[in-house]
């Protein structure tokens, strides 16, 4: 092979998801908040950077990221949303578009929809319920989970839920799907 085109090959090869993400390790800014708030909802043992990996994957860890639905900040919270956080966890005092309350909010909504899949399952299988709830709504992985269980799947594995989901929410789904992916693509690339 000639040296051109060994060069054109590495090229056009797309970064791996270690070089794409790995970038995000220098960003430690919010790390003692994700750190704070993972410890204080999940426990001493969990790996705080699952948050971390779902706050890149809604924001890039841009404090002023606005979707166009109207979410706001790292975790890309609904304003509604936050305010229903706030009066249900009074420990959450700051603002939306304060980091430290916005990773709060997201992460102690995270273990909100953590303990609602309480059946069984493998962690990994849980925590994707989990982030597919937080981005799709609890009713739509419910709604999509009781098309499995028709179907006769395993309604407590994700990858029952993964191919049912386009059923419930459309092309949507797609978004949910690709988010979670994005997730466990990430985290394992933070140190």
């Amino acid at each position: 092979m000639s040296s051109l085109l060994i060069v054109l090959l590495l090229v056009q090869t797309p970064p791996s998801a270690e070089t794409s993400y790995e970038h995000y390790n220098h960003f430690t800014k919010f790390d003692r908040y994700f750190s704070k708030y993972s410890k204080r909802y999940f426990g001493a043992g969990f790996d705080w950077r699952y948050f971390k990996a779902q706050a890149i994957a809604e924001s890039g860890l841009q404090v002023d990221a606005r979707s166009r639905v109207g979410a706001i900040g790292l975790m890309q919270v609904m304003p509604r949303t936050f305010k229903d956080i706030r009066q249900r966890n009074p420990e959450i005092k700051g603002g939306l578009d304060q980091p430290r309350w916005n990773i709060a909010a997201g992460v102690w909504y995270d273990r909100q929809n953590f303990v609602l899949w309480r059946e069984s399952r493998p962690l990994i299988d849980k925590l994707k319920f989990m982030f597919a709830s937080y981005n799709a709504g609890r009713g739509n992985v419910l709604r999509a989970q009781r098309l499995a269980l028709a179907d006769g799947l395993d309604g407590r594995l994700w990858s029952s839920i993964q191919d049912r989901l386009p059923a419930v929410t459309g092309r949507h789904s797609r978004e949910t799907l690709r988010y979670v992916d994005r997730i466990f693509e990430v985290k394992p690339v933070l140190n």
